[in-house]
């Protein structure tokens, strides 16, 4: 456990909650807005990599009549730096297209109830193109051409057995992968009256999961561990870093009744470690942060000073009288910027997550950036605990992040000082929201169905 008692005061910063809404100018384009990125070795293939990606917060179900579509002006992309130099080694994207059946006809989605994804009745539909980018080479592969998207679930009338709907939609990818992109239950959980002062100021305002009965758009991708890892060898090379982005066309032409994307490509959104700018980053860097290269990241003195000094441990000390670690917190750059590494000079004296453990890194091209960092050579855990590291499982966040890891309650416990000083008895029981409100799939892409009633029911 000396090794999970290091790490897990590492956790402090990356997560309160998941990046749902966290910066102004991304609020108000929710198509584009990444919420969550999750990297974990296959539980029933371990010998691959699955990759989640999640965009569009807060999707009720009842969104019709044009429900959820992704974006088609947009770049949606999982990033991979396997050499520690920062930048992606390699991008892999999606981009949508839409066949929109319906014309001047019908303003439904469906006309009669949906059966398959060819089913005529199905009258709004969208396809994809999976392309990864080795910037290695410098090609540019298309992985998938004219993939399926499984479509909004728009309910059980229309669409009896979504299920069908779900596996119709998962492609197989060259070298052994496979890929899906549709809607999915959120799979994060957590109470975000968090941001109410800190439950209430007295830990009234907890058990709520804010984001049971709610949807988002998902792409997931599995693929072998060597088509992801430095050189194609997982042996010698097993740490990834994973970082997800969202680029927009530069312009949006409107005109009566309709619009048009022109211009370059532009990150309007990206998400590593979760929650890092809804919650570490402040509110005049948040749109900032949202346009940076992780290679950019050390270059902005004030986002660094928020990672050494971070803001949630002085609230907690302010409005609960829990005394903060002191600073700076020189753990949390191991953790942001470097991986965990003994190779670091950092201090949490444990070699885990850092590309700089890969054999063939040169050390001298390493960079610091926050990305979500994975050693995909970490075992596959029989029985995984919801408090990962801190709970003496290192395959746990940080190490990757699995569907079921409880990010909050593990950043509350590691932010108060809990892996060196023992868990904190007055925030033991954190947000009271210790999983997710429907069950996670055994199988990929490992997310549950996409819910189909409404949010506002008292009945679900």
């Amino acid at each position: 456990m000396a090794g999970a008692t290091v790490l897990a005061s590492a956790l402090a910063a990356p997560a309160s909650a998941s990046s749902h809404r966290e910066a102004p100018l991304i609020s108000g384009d929710p198509a584009v807005d990444n919420t969550d990125v999750y990297a974990f070795v296959s539980p029933d293939k371990p010998d691959t990599v699955t990759l989640i990606a999640n965009w569009y917060p807060f999707e009720e179900p009842n969104g019709g009549p044009n429900f959820y579509p992704w974006a088609t002006d947009a770049n949606h992309d999982i990033n991979i730096d396997n050499n520690g130099d920062a930048k992606a080694d390699l991008t892999y994207r999606w981009t949508f297209r839409t066949e929109d059946r319906r014309g001047n006809d019908t303003f439904l989605y469906n006309d009669d109830p949906v059966t398959s994804l060819d089913d005529e009745d199905l009258l709004f539909r969208q396809f994809y193109t999976l392309s990864v980018i080795d910037r290695g080479t410098g090609r540019t592969t298309n992985l998938v051409t004219n993939g399926r998207v499984a479509p909004s679930n728009v309910g059980p009338a229309s669409m009896p057995n979504y299920g069908v709907l779900r596996n119709q939609a998962i492609t197989p990818v060259p070298g052994g992968g496979q890929t899906f992109a549709g809607q999915a239950d959120d799979p994060f959980f957590l109470d975000l009256r968090i941001f109410d002062l800190l439950y209430g100021k007295n830990l009234s305002e907890v058990g709520q999961d804010t984001l049971a009965g709610f949807n988002v758009n998902t792409v997931a991708l599995q693929l072998p561990k060597s088509a992801l890892t430095l050189g194609g060898d997982p042996a010698r090379n097993p740490v990834i870093g994973v970082w997800s982005d969202t680029e927009r066309k530069t312009i949006t032409l409107r005109t009566p009744g309709a619009e048009r994307a022109l211009g370059a490509d532009v990150q309007v959104s990206r998400l590593g470690n979760p929650l890092v700018n809804e919650v570490v980053v402040p509110a005049g860097l948040k749109d900032r942060f949202n346009s940076l290269l992780p290679e950019q990241d050390r270059t902005v003195p004030a986002l660094v000073n928020r990672v050494t000094n971070p803001e949630v441990p002085d609230l907690v000390q302010r409005i609960y009288g829990i005394p903060a670690p002191a600073k700076p917190r020189d753990d949390l750059t191991e953790i942001f910027l470097t991986g965990i590494t003994t190779k670091s000079g950092a201090k949490l004296n444990l070699d885990l997550n850092s590309q700089l453990n890969n054999a063939d890194v040169d050390p001298a091209r390493f960079a610091p950036s926050e990305q979500l960092r994975l050693n995909t050579s970490t075992p596959v855990t029989a029985r995984p605990n919801r408090l990962g590291v801190l709970g003496g499982d290192l395959q746990g966040f940080p190490n990757g992040r699995r569907l079921a890891d409880d990010a909050l309650d593990i950043s509350v416990q590691a932010l108060e000082g809990a892996a060196v000083s023992g868990i904190v008895k007055a925030l033991a029981a954190g947000d009271r929201v210790d999983r997710n409100d429907v069950p996670f799939g055994a199988v990929f892409p490992y997310v549950a169905l996409p819910n189909n009633k409404a949010v506002n029911s008292t009945v679900r």
